[in-house]
């Protein structure tokens, strides 16, 4: 198909696509002529992936590139959801060593999840740290219960995102139900905890 056709398949105007064409974001056509290039379905799948990263995840040009750049690389699946994790979910990479913590190390042990580093283990860790730091206290029985919840949630969650071939749709279901879950997994829990407000303090 031509520009004209491609933009018209993906609602996306051609000033747009061709944005995206020079930032990277989107390949090459297949040269027909000087002036002229043909896309195909491949294409189509990179619009609809770059404009629910835009739209629904709210991720910014250079972050869309770094994510598309790792697919196109063709680097392992595990690094490139790890990097997707790691950009939809603000896991910013820490400046040094980030010190592990007793609490953070108990639940990996609870849950058997792999004790290796990751952005999420560093996450975890300083979050945890600075917890602490307020004085707020970590039980064992309360991040037993987290843990044990999340696990199962994130379990589904992968699930949907390993069962895809074409990596543009990997991408799209890694990105948005990442933010999306995590959201609604934060709106659930506010409710849970009005209700429970409710039914102590007035007895609802």
């Amino acid at each position: 198909m031509q520009l004209k056709e491609l933009s018209s398949a993906t609602g996306t105007s051609t000033a747009s696509i061709k944005f995206y064409l020079r930032e990277g974001l989107l390949p090459a056509g297949h040269t027909v002529h000087p002036t002229r290039a043909s896309y195909t379905a491949d294409h189509i799948k990179r619009l609809e992936l770059i404009r629910s990263l835009r739209q629904i995840v709210g991720l910014n040009i250079g972050q869309i590139r770094s994510i598309v750049k790792m697919a196109d690389d063709g680097v392992p699946r595990l690094s490139l959801l790890a990097h997707v994790q790691r950009v939809v979910l603000n896991l910013e990479p820490a400046a040094g060593d980030v010190e592990r913590t007793a609490a953070a190390d108990a639940v990996v042990r609870m849950r058997s999840w792999p004790d290796v580093p990751s952005d999420a283990r560093d996450a975890l860790d300083r979050h945890v740290a600075a917890m602490q730091d307020l004085g707020i206290n970590l039980p064992l029985e309360l991040l037993d219960r987290y843990s044990s919840a999340v696990d199962a949630i994130a379990g589904l969650d992968l699930e949907l995102t390993t069962a895809g071939e074409d990596v543009n749709d990997v991408i799209l279901t890694a990105a948005v139900g990442m933010h999306m879950h995590s959201q609604l997994m934060l709106k659930l829990l506010a409710v849970a905890q009005a209700s429970h407000a409710i039914r102590t303090l007035e007895g609802g």
